[in-house]
């Protein structure tokens, strides 16, 4: 699993939260489940059950409080499927987060939806090892430039701010905050709750780490 930036305080153990069998759920629980297992999610590019139907990566934490994963759930189905960014874009805000997090299963899965979505290798390994991935595209290098910015500093300065309504228009950039906030705060769930990789998945090789 992925130690994200302050590795000294990261201890590799076993998961802290059971995975829950999908035949022992309880009502509300079983709603989060169906949601989640019933979503556009392209379980076909990366695996989000283990054969047992079990929840894997953030899904198996949104199970333990209903109250809290159904709303959560719903938040990352409409930062998916619903905002105004092409799929490179999307994933190009994930990666980075992901990245900066060094969060395992976080990359895991958006390297597989990026790589669908259009990315290359080369924009891929840019992204994973925190270099500037050359994008020919004016909006993906905001997309790019704001989402690191955001993921390191949680803020925009006044320019980029500016810069990134003048590109992007308003809603997307309270679109984008709130996909990097959104990843960010699964990260952190992955990286507390000792959330590993599906098996036979190797971990990413992260860049150096950054000061």
């Amino acid at each position: 699993m992925g130690c994200g930036l302050d590795t000294v305080l990261c201890v590799i153990d076993e998961p802290r939260l059971p995975a829950l069998n999908p035949d022992e759920l309880t009502p509300e629980q079983r709603d989060v489940y169906d949601a989640i297992v019933g979503g556009p999610r392209p379980g076909n590019v990366f695996s989000f059950r283990d054969e047992e139907g079990r929840l894997l990566g953030p899904f198996n934490a949104m199970l333990y409080s209903p109250a809290v994963g159904g709303p959560l759930q719903e938040l990352g189905a409409a930062l998916r499927f619903r905002t105004s960014f092409t799929k490179r874009e999307r994933e190009i805000a994930t990666l980075v987060v992901a990245a900066w997090f060094r969060s395992d299963y976080e990359w895991y899965a958006h390297e597989r939806i990026g790589r669908r979505a259009g990315l290359t290798e080369d924009e891929l390994t840019a992204l994973r090892t925190g270099v500037d991935p050359v994008l020919a595209d004016a909006r993906e290098r905001i997309v790019y430039a704001a989402a690191r910015t955001l993921a390191a500093d949680g803020d925009l300065t006044a320019p980029m701010f500016a810069e990134a309504t003048a590109s992007l228009g308003r809603s997307a950039v309270v679109e984008l905050v709130s996909l990097v906030g959104y990843y960010s705060a699964l990260a952190l769930q992955l990286r507390v709750f000792r959330v590993g990789l599906p098996d036979g998945a190797p971990p990413p090789a992260w860049g150096p780490e950054e000061t």
